[in-house]
């Protein structure tokens, strides 16, 4: 059977590994990156490279999106030579992380202006899971939607949850980012006690391994923190940040979130300091500036 071509658009941290895994999968990928340069890789290893966004979607059944914000998003989408100008793909999976009520708006006005469906699928584990092909996806949209989009999906996921209607994924997303926000800022936390008393905080991961203080960002965060070594970064400071910005304005009226307030200003403080593009362990030195 022949499987779809899937337009990929995003080839940055996460977008770029989960972009491979779909060549490797053996689907017709083409790619389309604002920075050309990125898109090499891909290339590289099989992929075909679009002009634009509405030359990708003329080229394809499926679109596939992982950037960094709304804003990106709505360019690409709805700008002057963007998906929404061309007919001809059935349903656009956006992995990008955004407002739930934002996404509804999105995929009302794609759907509008060309027929494409719209599955908002923001996914959690890093750039680890999406070179293994590993992610947690969290889904919204409709059910048949979804249908359509699962099994293409698989090649980049552990787990896949239709969680409802548009927007559903994005707020499991934001569910995700307080609970995985807040242990990334208990964990710079607990490395700078640890190394302020006295404890070798590299041997912390072994110590805490299946206690109920253990956990995948603990465990992948807290040897970079204890050994301050940030290169090839997991997740940016800045993207964390603005995902923790969209939920404290989700729940303004409705939802107390001091935990998050309090990883929130963390962050804040580390990408004031210069960290923002830097490996979310950065904040660990942010921290250390309070002490």
């Amino acid at each position: 059977m022949t499987k779809p071509r899937i337009g990929f658009v995003g080839t940055g941290l996460m977008g770029l590994p989960m972009a491979l895994n779909l060549v490797s999968a053996g689907f017709p990928v083409s790619v389309w990156n604002r920075s050309a340069e990125k898109a090499v890789p891909a290339i590289a290893a099989g992929a075909s490279q679009a002009t634009t966004p509405a030359d990708l979607a003329e080229q394809c059944d499926v679109i596939m999106c992982c950037l960094t914000n709304a804003a990106a998003v709505e360019a690409v989408v709805f700008g002057e030579t963007g998906i929404a100008t061309v007919q001809g793909p059935g349903i656009l999976i956006d992995f990008s992380s955004m407002d739930p009520e934002l996404t509804k708006t999105f995929g009302a006005r794609l759907r509008a202006a060309n027929g494409m469906g719209w599955v908002d699928a923001p996914v959690s584990g890093g750039t680890p899971a999406a070179t293994a092909g590993t992610l947690t996806v969290m889904a919204g949209g409709t059910k048949r939607d979804f249908a359509t989009a699962a099994p293409l999906i698989e090649p980049l996921a552990q787990r896949i949850t239709h969680m409802g209607p548009a927007g559903a994924g994005q707020m499991t997303k934001l569910v995700n980012q307080i609970l995985s926000g807040g242990i990334m800022a208990l964990t710079a936390e607990a490395v700078n006690f640890a190394q302020r008393s006295g404890v070798d905080a590299t041997r912390l991961t072994d110590a805490l391994a299946g206690g109920f203080a253990d956990s995948k960002p603990f465990q992948l965060l807290a040897p970079r923190m204890a050994s301050k070594s940030f290169q090839d970064p997991l997740g940016t400071v800045v993207m964390m940040l603005k995902d923790l910005d969209t939920v404290a304005a989700v729940a303004e009226g409705h939802a107390a979130l001091p935990m998050t307030d309090q990883a929130r200003a963390l962050m804040r403080h580390a990408a004031e300091m210069g960290h923002a593009d830097d490996d979310i362990s950065t904040i660990v030195l942010a921290l250390q500036t309070l002490d």
